[in-house]
């Protein structure tokens, strides 16, 4: 059974969100059921299928946020929170 496309909000909307300096403060949920990226009034919620172990969780939220962004991976980082389920990406436009 193949696993549904992640659910994505608008690509605007996202990058709204954006501070001066690029910077994208995410809330991140690992091993989650589906992939998402939610926003709320108060933060950019997303969640990835991938277990919080040996970083595989913070390479797919970088993936995750990327393809959101309509961006390639490499074009986002992880600045802080690498052991966190709070963090904070560098996003190049």
């Amino acid at each position: 059974m193949a696993r549904p496309p992640a659910q994505l909000p608008e690509m605007e909307a996202l990058r709204e969100r954006l501070d001066a300096q690029g910077r994208l403060a995410v809330k991140v949920t690992p091993g989650a059921r589906e992939e998402s990226v939610t926003l709320t009034d108060a933060a950019v919620l997303v969640k990835v299928r991938a277990p919080a172990d040996k970083g595989a969780a913070n390479e797919a939220v970088l993936a995750v946020v990327a393809r959101a962004l309509g961006l390639a991976p490499s074009r986002v980082r992880l600045l802080r929170g690498a052991t966190s389920r709070e963090k904070l990406l560098a996003v190049e436009l």
